[in-house]
This record gives C-alpha cells, sequence and structure tokens, in this order.
C-alpha cells in the first residue's frame, strides 16, 4: 500500500522543524543537563534516529517486566521493579530529548527525524499507561480505560495542534516533560513504598488530615491513584483548551475558517465512542483482556497521529479517516445485537458470542493493526529515505566541514 505518493515528496524541500517550549523544569533543569553532560555521551557516528530507538528499547523492557510480574496491573512486584520503571522513563525521556541535539550536531536534521521521534512518542504513550496502572494496582478496569482515553488524548490534541499551527508548542505544564518527571518520581516512590498497594489508601488520611465535618466521605477516601486521575483530567482539559485556542488563532491569522481545524478532533471522538462501547459489551476483555487491547487501542491512536505527522511533513491535507476503526466498528455492532435483542425484543444474533470466539477477534484486530501500522511505518520511512538519499538508522553522508567550505567557495 502506498502511503506517499511520490507527486507530494516535493513537500519534504518546504520542511522547517519549528517548536517553543515554555517548560521552566526544561530551561533551567533538563537543557542544561542534556547540553553540557548527556550529548557528550553519544559519538559522532550514531544516527538520532538510534538514540530514539535505543531510548525506546528502555520503554520495552519495562512491559516486559510488567507482563512477567503483574500481568493483570494489580499485584505488587518487586521492590527493584519500580526502581527500573523509573530508571527506564528516565533513560527514554533522555535519548528522547538528545536525539535533535545530535540531529543538530552531525547535521542530519530532517523531517524523517520528527516522524521518527513523534511515531516513537506515540507507541510509548499507550505502553506508558499499561505500567502507570501496575504501579498504582489499578487492575484491568475502567480505570485503567481511563487513563488510556486521556493520555492518547493529549498526544492526539498536541500533534493535531502542530499540524496546523506548524509549531511544536509545550506548555508551562507538559506531558514529555514535567509528565514524565512525575511517572518518574512515581515510579521510584512506589518502590520505596513497597509496591502499588500504597497508592490504594486513602490519601487525606494517609497524610494524616482529619476528616472534618465539611469534607464529604467520599472524597476524604478517595485513594491516592483517584486523586491523580483528577489531576491529570485537569491538566488534560487545560492542555485541550489551550491548544484548539493555539489552532483557531493560527487559522484565524492566515484567513482560514477554524470550524474546518476543529473537526479534525471528530476522529479520535469518534474511536473513543467505540472503545467503550465494545468494553461495555464485552467485559470479558475489560477485565481478562485489557492489556492486549490497550495494545490495540495504542496503534490505533498511534496510526492516526503518525498520518497526521506525514501530512504536516509532505503538506497534505488533514487525514480524518482511520482504517482500523472498522474492526471495532464491526466488533461493536456484532455485540450490541444481543443487547438489543435482550432490551428491547429488536435485534440480531451475535456471529462471535461472548466467549473465546470474541477473544480471538479482539487478537485479530491486534494483529490486524500491527499490520497496517508496521506497513504504514516502514513504507513511510523507506519512500522519505529514498527521496532524501539518507538512511534511518545509520548516517549515509557523514558531515565534513572541510568538503563543505569548498562546496560553499
Amino acid at each position: 500500500m502506498v502511503y506517499v505518493r511520490q507527486d507530494k515528496l516535493p513537500g519534504l524541500k518546504q520542511y522547517k522543524y519549528s517548536g517553543v517550549d515554555h517548560s521552566l523544569l526544561s530551561r533551567y533543569v533538563l537543557k542544561p543537563f542534556y547540553t553540557n553532560f548527556v550529548i557528550k555521551c553519544f559519538p559522532m557516528w550514531m544516527a538520532p534516529n538510534l538514540i530514539t530507538l535505543t531510548g525506546f528499547s528502555f520503554v520495552i523492557v519495562n512491559v516486559l517486566t510488567l507482563l512477567w510480574y503483574t500481568p493483570t496491573l494489580d499485584q505488587d512486584c518487586p521492590t527493584w521493579v519500580y526502581y527500573s520503571w523509573a530508571a527506564g522513563l528516565f533513560l527514554y525521556q533522555t535519548f528522547d530529548a538528545v536525539d535533535g541535539s545530535q540531529a543538530r550536531r552531525t547535521h542530519q536534521s530532517g523531517p524523517l527525524g520528527e516522524l521518527f521521534d513523534h511515531g516513537v512518542d506515540a507507541l510509548n504513550t499507550s505502553l506508558e499507561v499499561l505500567v502507570f496502572a501496575a504501579s498504582q494496582n489499578l487492575g484491568m478496569g475502567w480505570k485503567t480505560v481511563m487513563t488510556l482515553f486521556g493520555s492518547l488524548l493529549t498526544f492526539y490534541v498536541q500533534t493535531w495542534d502542530e499540524y496546523h499551527t506548524k509549531t511544536l508548542t509545550l506548555g508551562i505544564v507538559s506531558g514529555p516533560v514535567e509528565g514524565i518527571v512525575i511517572l518518574t518520581l512515581v515510579y521510584a516512590f512506589t518502590g520505596v513504598m513497597g509496591g502499588g498497594s500504597f497508592w490504594q489508601q486513602s490519601m487525606f488520611h494517609t497524610i494524616g488530615i482529619p476528616q472534618f465535618s465539611f469534607i464529604p466521605s467520599y472524597i476524604y477516601n478517595l485513594p491516592f491513584n483517584e486523586w491523580y486521575m483528577i489531576q491529570g483530567g485537569t491538566v488534560l482539559v487545560l492542555n485541550t483548551v489551550q491548544s484548539s485556542l493555539n489552532v483557531i488563532k493560527a487559522r484565524r491569522a492566515r484567513g482560514d475558517k477554524s470550524r474546518g481545524a476543529l473537526l479534525g478532533l471528530v476522529p479520535f471522538f469518534v474511536t473513543w465512542t467505540l472503545i467503550p462501547a465494545y468494553l461495555y459489551l464485552n467485559p470479558e476483555i475489560l477485565h481478562n483482556h485489557l492489556v492486549p487491547f490497550v495494545f490495540f487501542g495504542g496503534l490505533v491512536n498511534a496510526y492516526s497521529v503518525g498520518q497526521m505527522i506525514t501530512a504536516h511533513l509532505v503538506v497534505l491535507d488533514f487525514p480524518y479517516y482511520n482504517v482500523l476503526v472498522l474492526p471495532l466498528a464491526y466488533g461493536v455492532f456484532d455485540s450490541l445485537g444481543p443487547l438489543l435483542q435482550d432490551k428491547f425484543g429488536v435485534g440480531w444474533p451475535s456471529a462471535l458470542g461472548s466467549g473465546g470466539y470474541q477473544v480471538a477477534y479482539m487478537f485479530c484486530m491486534l494483529g490486524i493493526a500491527i499490520g497496517v501500522y508496521g506497513s504504514f511505518v516502514v513504507d513511510v520511512i523507506v519512500t522519505i529515505c529514498d527521496y532524501l538519499d539518507i538512511w534511518c538508522l545509520t548516517i549515509k553522508h557523514p558531515w565534513n566541514e572541510e568538503e563543505e567550505a569548498k562546496k560553499v567557495q
């Protein structure tokens, strides 16, 4: 399947990275650390994309330890596992941050780097939801689904914002900076406290706040993990509103209508109408097979995000269509029939049922997602590499200052 037509490739020549980072933590702590120390640890022959991929490998290791020690996301792990999750996420953030610096100092900056970097970040978003859920002992249920929704919406909106404004904007508080630092500290603290069960306790009671008469019991008894979700939801709403304002302002400055841009949020919410519907209709998937379903949901979002980034790089129309929604829509349709038949007497029999066939279908959806997203990634990377005469994970044309000086003369 061809994802980028040859006649659209000249749009790559117009690419120019633009980013704004308002984070004080990034400006005064992290960037000096990356610039003055970390970047010097990487040799000049190492390609920026290889640094990105190496950083992602630490996340893969975290997920593998999760699958070994707490595949149900609700068991306490050995203390060292939480420390390894903290170290792995910190290394991922560090490698992900310095790949741009490596690209600039080796003179390898280009559109492929942005595509590769954002693609890896998109995959990490869903995987990190599983690690976080395991660190909080959230288990397989709606809390983990809500966490997945918030994380994927944040990344989708950020990419949608960049497509329309042509600038990657990180606010004073953002997921790639403060969000990852907070998660790293949470994982480490979970290890100190002996496991994820610590976060199941009432926050007010644990930190010594008395139950005053004006505090309702249900609020007083809220555990740490639910307070964290409330905080995350608040930040999510603020970031979504801010990104929407950024897009509206940029579109109006160019003389374009903002309504068309806001329609770009519709594909995400269509998907996230189907996902909770499918899980509600299939509690077996929700409570016993949520981990592979999270992989599927993450790939659906990564494909949408990848299409947006590609469209941004080669100057294409906004991609509203995601073929991976179709098998999910069929799953909802198939499971809805028996429910309507039971409630209203009008419906249709399920072809898959509610047992093993439904689980098998869910794994088929995951396989389809891996195939579609994998073919998309390979095709786009190979197409861009061929057009720009570069390699993806190695440096094909090392920078030679003397030769470049001769070309200028």
